[in-house]
């Protein structure tokens, strides 16, 4: 499997899983409506660790631009790779989003509420306080580069020796997610 497939696959997958659950405990009439924000940072960090699981043996599993761009800034990924792995990544989640709409179509039909629909694709703050909405996001966002860059940049001496020093471990990517929907669901 080539990266680019590997990343649009696994960046596929963390979306449809990701977006799926979202649907399934915000939009009206499904089995999960209403089940909380505990199954939702969960499934979403279970859909990391799958796309990881299926994208990182070819890839590294970035799934992310940050992640990306901060493992080239670090020096530990060639720009020339930083296009292919996003170009895979953005179709990924373009196609994640889409199958997600397909099977909870019916739902999204039968919800009256358009921030609960908007809220399966993005996130947007319950308190609109722009400055500190902006803020939130860098943090989430930057929380993504520094843990993708850190241990390239400042880690041990033999991380930098790695041959392939390109994937991270699934356990702490799952821990990541669960970090970032902690300070978004905050807002």
């Amino acid at each position: 499997m080539s990266p680019f497939l590997a990343e649009l696959l696994g960046t596929m997958l963390l979306i449809l899983m990701g977006g799926g659950v979202v649907a399934n405990v915000c939009l009206s009439k499904t089995k999960g409506n209403g089940a909380g924000w505990i199954a939702i940072t969960t499934a979403w960090a279970l859909g990391v660790f799958i796309g990881v699981v299926v994208a990182g043996p070819y890839s590294g599993a970035h799934l992310n631009p940050a992640v990306s761009i901060g493992l080239a800034i670090g020096g530990t990924f060639p720009w020339c790779d930083v296009c292919t792995y996003i170009a895979g990544q953005m179709i990924g989640a373009a196609l994640g989003a889409l199958l997600v709409w397909l099977v909870y179509k019916d739902h999204f039909n039968a919800t009256d509420d358009p921030d609960a629909e908007l809220g399966v694709f993005c996130t947007s703050p319950a308190i609109k306080d722009y400055p500190i909405n902006f803020l939130g996001e860098m943090i989430g966002s930057s929380d993504s580069f520094f843990n993708a860059s850190y241990e390239r940049v400042f880690g041990p001496k033999h991380a930098s020796k790695q041959k392939n020093p390109k994937i991270i471990s699934p356990p702490k990517i799952k821990l990541q997610m669960i970090s970032n929907s902690s300070i978004i669901i905050d807002l």
